[in-house]
């Protein structure tokens, strides 16, 4: 018996001796798969990986949770590089870019780090564009930092406290340094290809998720230690200034324009769209089709959206105030 016993222990530590370099194998794998396709910046929390494509008037496009640039390059940033400076990033902490654990990772701070990019590369009042998460920090981006935008379109925005986490998301709670760290090299990685289509069906759905969004779109990047941390941290500290925005939106200095889909699952279209749009006349909110990842499913919509917004922005002085806040 105590020989059975003593094999079963050995097994099992040889199992768990084995997840790290699975993990390992697997990291090497993803970013071999998936290099840095654009240029690198420092800051003062480190380098800053950002694509910059074409010429014209500067739109910056930052990236929601878990995710990383290319969820923009399956045809969003080139469709609008045809007559804008398109900036897409990598957010602090996620795909190529360097963030340290006691880097602070709630959406005012991110919102500063990304306006110091910003000033870095010489840009001009651009236009913000934020999906999920990254719609929360262009909202702080704008209220901390007026003179950095000229106006914000949000696809999909995390804008008000409440509503439930969404299944994919409680996984996340991983509150504790070491912790995390441990699961990053252990357990995260391999769980989190078991549960692929559970979440990438939860995520994009009702729509489909594309075949090039593993690799163009970038999702393979999640399957790094890194990643399970930092989207850990950015989850948790995702909602910390929420209730700090919700008292300023009366105040917003910028035109915002909203695009959500009415079958979003991550993110409740009438608390985040609707209900953010009462808040004040300067925000517009569009309903379409469709569900939460609206940048990878749907690029030609949001461009027509972006541009949309950029036009309105140019004949603002002369808009009606009364059909601001339309929802349409």
């Amino acid at each position: 018996m105590v020989w059975i016993i003593g094999l079963a222990a050995f097994g099992l530590f040889g199992a768990i001796g084995w997840l790290p370099v699975k993990t390992w194998l697997i990291k090497r794998r993803v970013e071999k798969a998936i290099p840095p396709r654009g240029a690198f910046i420092t800051t003062s929390i480190g380098q800053q990986h950002y694509v910059d494509r074409g010429e014209g008037p500067a739109i910056v496009l930052i990236h929601g949770l878990g995710a990383q640039l290319g969820n923009f390059d399956m045809g969003l940033i080139d469709g609008l590089a045809r007559d804008h400076r398109v900036i897409a990033l990598d957010r602090p902490g996620m795909g190529w870019s360097e963030r340290e654990d006691e880097t602070p990772a709630n959406p005012r701070a991110q919102a500063a780090q990304i306006v110091e990019l910003i000033d870095a590369l010489g840009l001009d009042q651009p236009l913000v564009v934020g999906h999920s998460l990254g719609g929360a920090i262009s909202l702080c981006l704008a209220l901390d930092f007026p003179m950095k935008t000229k106006g914000l379109a949000l696809l999909a925005p995390l804008t008000m406290r409440g509503g439930e986490v969404a299944p994919p998301f409680k996984g996340l709670t991983v509150t504790s340094h070491l912790k995390r760290f441990l699961l990053s090299w252990t357990l995260a990685i391999p769980m989190s290809i078991r549960n692929t289509n559970m979440v990438l069906d939860y995520t994009f759905g009702p729509e489909t998720v594309p075949k090039a969004y593993s690799v163009q779109g970038g999702g393979l990047l999640g399957l790094r230690p890194v990643s399970f941390r930092n989207t850990c941290r950015d989850f948790l500290a995702s909602a910390r200034d929420l209730k700090w925005m919700n008292s300023k939106y009366a105040q917003l200095p910028v035109p915002v324009s909203v695009l959500f889909a009415r079958d979003d699952r991550i993110l409740d279209p009438a608390l985040h769209g609707t209900e953010f749009a009462r808040q004040n006349p300067k925000i517009s909110l569009t309903l379409i089709e469709g569900g939460h990842m609206l940048p990878v499913t749907q690029p030609e919509t949001c461009e027509s959206f972006i541009r949309d917004a950029e036009a309105g922005l140019a004949g603002i002085g002369e808009q009606d105030p009364s059909d601001q806040g339309r929802i349409g």
